[in-house]
């Protein structure tokens, strides 16, 4: 039976447990699933078995997303157009100092995730995001100390070579860059969209096939901006309202319709110019924007 103690010492981990199983699932919903049955588990453990709670509920929660990405792997293979991750609404009051884990949140990094394995993905998320030693991703995974080195190597292999080098972005030009692109669509802007837009900006779509988008990828300044301009032209005759907010550590337009969100849109800017814009239209994915969230490592 659950105690006080339990509570306390899983509620005090809470924001690192959400975001080890985040950054694994890429999906919020599936991670507070996750988290509540981890939870049901703990309460019934012995604590005065428990060495180092830390250690031990990493452990437990990935188990249990490994668990939920295998389960899920058949629904994201038979997925309707491009598949990304749920946007995450962050608190905030949330720091933005720590590089590290601002871009191991970012919709870029997650969807550099979707490429790897899922034991390579976990590895790489208790490794290199969180720094948990081999023992204890050993633990977690099922696999042997020695397996585990390899996986953490072939998995930081693969994420290096297809990464971008990140360097943050000073969150008020973000938020600027991000409000002029907001403007200029609004208005019907084409120039001011265009130079806003990185030549091989690329705009990526998920709706599952629930509501119209682009089935693939648009990549090039000029056609990503026609794609922005259709859907705010839509927009205005459908009375729909933005909101700037922090998703992922990255700027979001959140569209709605009265109430209901419509999209979620976010925004990647290197260099001052915006690069990709990730346009989540799945309405079973906008859900997860109702409530911030607390992350940590």
């Amino acid at each position: 039976m659950t105690t006080d103690e339990h509570a306390e010492r899983f509620t005090l981990l809470r924001p690192l447990l959400f975001t080890i199983v985040y950054e694994i699932l890429g999906s919020a919903t599936e991670s507070d699933d996750v988290l509540q049955d981890s939870y049901l588990r703990w309460a019934d453990v012995d604590l005065t078995t428990v060495r180092d709670t830390k250690s031990y509920l990493a452990q437990l929660v990935t188990r249990q997303a490994l668990n939920a990405l295998r389960a899920s792997a058949r629904r994201r293979e038979d997925y309707i157009g491009p598949w990304l991750p749920e946007p995450l609404l962050l608190d905030e009051h949330d720091p933005s100092t720590d590089v590290v884990l601002a871009e191991s949140v970012s919709m870029a990094m997650l969807v550099l995730l979707e490429t790897l394995t899922p034991d390579e993905r976990a590895t790489f998320v208790l490794r290199e995001v969180f720094g948990f030693d081999y023992d204890d991703i050993a633990a977690a995974v099922g696999k042997s100390v020695a397996t585990v080195r390899q996986v953490a190597h072939r998995a930081r292999k693969h994420v290096q070579a297809r990464r971008r080098r990140f360097t943050p972005a000073d969150a008020a030009k973000s938020a600027q860059i991000t409000e002029q692109f907001m403007t200029a669509a609004a208005t019907g802007d084409l120039e001011g969209l265009l130079s806003l837009l990185a030549p091989d900006a690329t705009w990526t779509a998920d709706s599952g096939g629930k509501t119209t988008a682009a089935r693939r990828p648009v990549v090039g300044a000029a056609k990503v901006a026609a794609v922005v301009l259709n859907i705010l032209r839509v927009g205005r005759l459908a009375d729909l309202r933005t909101e700037l907010v922090n998703c992922n550590n990255a700027p979001t337009m959140v569209i709605y319709r009265g109430d209901h969100v419509e999209g979620v849109f976010l925004v990647e800017i290197i260099e001052r110019m915006i690069t990709s814009i990730y346009a989540i239209r799945n309405p079973d994915k906008l859900v997860a924007v109702a409530v911030p969230r607390r992350i940590s490592r």
